[in-house]
Parts: structure tokens; sequence; C-alpha cells
């Protein structure tokens, strides 16, 4: 029977440990607005690590981070009023964290299972993960894999309430909120 020391299984662990590139990854959304469309929006930066074997996909760990006051659904005035206290308040809650609590199989995908926290509210999320791809080298030398993943939250699960109602019946922006994620990540030497 073949042991695995401690200086071993500390190597191994770390030698899957991934890094966001945050220069080649979306965190998207989308919003009903006026019970017309969907408005969509992005976070510009975003950042975490990600503990990843292809062999053992469900031991993956995730931790990020998103810079709430880089939200950009190409229009600076409603930005701004996200931005306010009416939405994500950054100036007390300045950003959004990701934490898994466990990987589970789902018929032929993998759900990540983790708390996250906006606007000071912590929730449990399921995201739906469509990935990894296989490794790549770049002309630099890194090890990548791609991922993509969903989920749908309410904004008030998260204390997220402001709204107005339309004359017609409904209102302004939609409860439910579509989250899309793509990741790049570069292996840690």
């Amino acid at each position: 029977m073949e042991t695995t020391s401690t200086t071993e299984g500390t190597t191994a662990a770390r030698n899957n440990v991934w890094t966001i590139d945050a220069s080649h990854t979306n965190a998207t959304f989308s919003v009903r607005h006026l019970m017309i469309s969907n408005v969509r929006g992005e976070f510009q930066k975003v950042s975490g690590t990600v503990q990843f074997d292809p062999k053992k996909p469900e031991a993956t760990k995730v931790t990020a981070e998103i810079d709430v006051a880089s939200i950009s659904t190409r229009e600076p005035q409603r930005d701004a009023h996200l931005r306010s206290a009416d939405f994500f308040d950054v100036e007390k809650f300045p950003v959004i964290t990701f934490a898994s609590t466990s990987v589970r199989r789902a018929d032929k995908a993998l759900e990540l299972v983790g708390d996250l926290t906006i606007h000071g509210t912590t929730r449990e999320v399921v995201l739906l993960l469509d990935g990894p791809t296989p490794e790549q080298t770049d002309p630099w030398g890194n090890v990548r894999v791609g991922a993509s993943a969903s989920t749908t939250i309410k904004r008030s699960d998260f204390g997220m309430t402001w709204n107005t109602l339309l004359e017609a019946g409904g209102v302004v922006v939609g409860d439910d909120i579509k989250i899309h994620l793509d990741v790049e990540l570069i292996k840690q030497k």
C-alpha cells in the first residue's frame, strides 16, 4: 500500500491551484426592464482562485471577488444608480464574494454550490457548470483552462428591493437576475 507524504500532498494541491485571468473572464447579468426587455450588464473587475484537479472535479474549491464599482451596463446614469444605496450601495458593500462549499454531479454536468455574498447578505447558490475545457498551453508557457457557469437569483433575497410600479401594472426592475460567467484560469507554477 502506497502512502503520500504530507509534502507530496501539499505539492500536488499547490500544482492544482489556478488563478482567474481577469482580462479573459466575464461576469455578466441580465434583468427584466419595464416588463419588456432584458438589460444586460457586466462587472469588469473579477479576481479569485480555484483549486481544481481534472481527475477529481468533485474536490474543486473556488473563491472569487467582484469589485462592485466596476459595474457597466453601457449607461453611465444607470450605472451610478446601481452603485447607489438604492441597489448595491458600493460605499458600504464594495465587493461581491463567492466561496464554494461543494461540487456535485447533476446528470452529465457539475453543479458548484457555494455562498454568494451581495449587499452584505449571504445566500447559498447553485451554479451549473459547463466545462472545464481541455488544458492548453499559451505561447508564453502558461497552462490555461476555461469554464462557464450560470444561475438565477432573486435580488430581493440580497436586500435589494428598490423599484417603481408601472401605471399599466408591473415594475420597472425585475426581481430575477440571470447570471452568466465565462472564466479563464491560469495554472500556478
